[in-house]
């Protein structure tokens, strides 16, 4: 089995959980298709960023280049340049942290705990169980891993000089 196998079974254990968070709070959740305010030009894991690439060639070609156009164009402040007329490009194949936004997130930050969620979803809740929220330290520990066994497999004279890749850059890139 390579790395790329264990990102997608990752993907397929975080849809999973993402869709039993769905299913069960279907109500307090307002993320839906067109609401993309916070689909912004990120960076990834380089697990991440040539997964996206390589689904990114299963589209058309006339797509491909309007991607890539896109892509050349993108500031990193700026909206994810996936984002057309409010819907994701490439959807599918979309980054964790992109398939768990807006979802109760659990983490540690500078010795705090917090819970990380849109503003929109779960209003008028009090408390949430700990089967609705996701542990973002345990999630990006597994992602590290993964990405650490794709980087050894895939760049095996050396690691890329960056540890992180844009989304841009992902798209433009010849595999």
């Amino acid at each position: 089995m390579n790395s790329l196998d264990n990102y997608r079974q990752l993907v397929t254990k975080v849809d999973a959980l993402c869709a039993g968070i769905g299913e069960k709070y279907r109500e307090q959740i307002v993320c839906r298709k067109g609401c993309d305010a916070c689909c912004r030009h990120l960076s990834l894991f380089w697990v991440e960023g040539v997964a996206l690439a390589l689904a990114l060639q299963t589209l058309p070609h006339e797509e491909v280049e309007s991607i890539r156009r896109r892509a050349r164009q993108a500031t990193p402040d700026g909206p994810c340049p996936l984002l057309e007329n409010s819907r994701c490009l490439l959807y599918p194949a979309r980054p964790i942290i992109c398939r768990t936004h807006g979802l109760p997130l659990f983490g540690d930050r500078d010795g705090e705990r917090f819970i990380d969620t849109c503003p929109e979803n779960f209003k008028g809740l009090d408390s949430l169980p700990a089967t609705a929220v996701i542990d973002l330290e345990l999630l990006n520990t597994i992602l590290t891993t993964i990405n650490g066994l794709f980087v050894s497999e895939a760049f095996p004279d050396g690691a890329p000089a960056e540890d992180r890749v844009t989304i841009a850059e992902s798209l433009l890139l010849e595999l």
